[in-house]
């Protein structure tokens, strides 16, 4: 039992969300009332639930997250994951997923690079580029790896950041649902996920505080969050029964806190161990 590739970009897709979608139509507007701050937030992860056809046991992992940037210069995310998954006949398997993103400010360029590790041994490992068309809607991604090609993402689609930032501005209008298609590379840099963002109802500054206290989450108090399930359906367009949900609580500058990713067999949840807010990048 492992955790893969698809999974992790899915995590990564649920800790940098940006963009706003209308009707299936983009509407997302660089530099606007949102910003999103530089941080690097760790997480325990442990086994939330099992149902009896997943043969998981147990859980144990530590996820490392780390954002930075500005709508100027662009947006970084580096992530780790190391999970060992423990089986009911007692066998056990340790995975190690590592992505670093780049993404351009207004959403014209993507960069992926991802590698799964199971000990010492290099699994699977995808890179490469995608770029906006001039028409804005089609996307053109070249994969480098690991095997060169091309393709073309036809119709509306946000990356990552933008996804991030589309919830939140979403979320801040008082909406609470919102369907988008999102590319992040996963795959072999060939998949587009349709996804359906649920927004609760805002949390005041300084209520629902968390029993578990670290350093610098003080902060957190001062800020209105929501709750946000996000549902990943596999083939381009909402269905019936998703592949993945994730769940988490959303502060207003894109920090998230309280994860729960569900994949119908088992969900793991993450809970926020450190956190580190680091210095701003003010456009020049």
């Amino acid at each position: 039992m492992k955790l893969s590739m698809t999974i992790f970009k899915t995590l990564l897709l649920g800790l940098a969300v940006v963009g706003a979608f209308a009707n299936s139509s983009v509407a997302f507007v660089p530099g606007g009332a949102v910003n999103l701050v530089p941080h690097r937030a760790v997480y325990e992860m442990t086994l939330d639930q099992s149902r009896p056809a997943s043969g998981v046991a147990g859980v144990q992992g530590r996820m490392v997250f780390e954002f930075a940037g500005s709508g100027c210069d662009g947006y970084t995310m580096n992530m780790r994951l190391v999970t060992r998954i423990e089986g009911e006949t007692g066998r056990s398997s340790t995975t190690d997923l590592r992505s670093s993103t780049w993404e351009e400010g207004r959403g014209k360029r993507f960069r992926f690079n991802s590698s799964q590790y199971r000990g010492e041994k290099l699994e699977e490992s995808t890179s490469g580029d995608a770029e906006r068309a001039a028409s804005r809607s089609d996307v053109d991604v070249h994969v480098s790896g690991p095997k060169p090609k091309e393709l073309k993402v036809s119709g509306p689609v946000l990356f990552p950041t933008q996804h991030s930032l589309a919830i939140l501005e979403a979320a801040k209008q008082g909406k609470s649902v919102l369907q988008a298609r999102v590319y992040d590379g996963s795959g072999k840099g060939d998949k587009v996920y349709a996804t359906t963002a649920f927004i609760g109802k805002p949390v005041k500054p300084g209520a629902k505080r968390p029993e578990k206290r670290v350093k610098n989450d003080e902060a957190l108090d001062k800020l209105v969050s929501w709750p946000v399930s996000i549902s990943y359906f596999d083939n381009d367009e909402p269905g019936e029964t998703p592949v993945y949900q994730l769940g988490f609580r959303f502060y207003e500058n894109g920090i998230s806190r309280d994860l729960v990713i569900d994949y119908g067999d088992f969900a793991i949840k993450g809970d926020l161990s450190s956190l580190e807010l680091m210095p701003s990048q003010r456009c020049e």
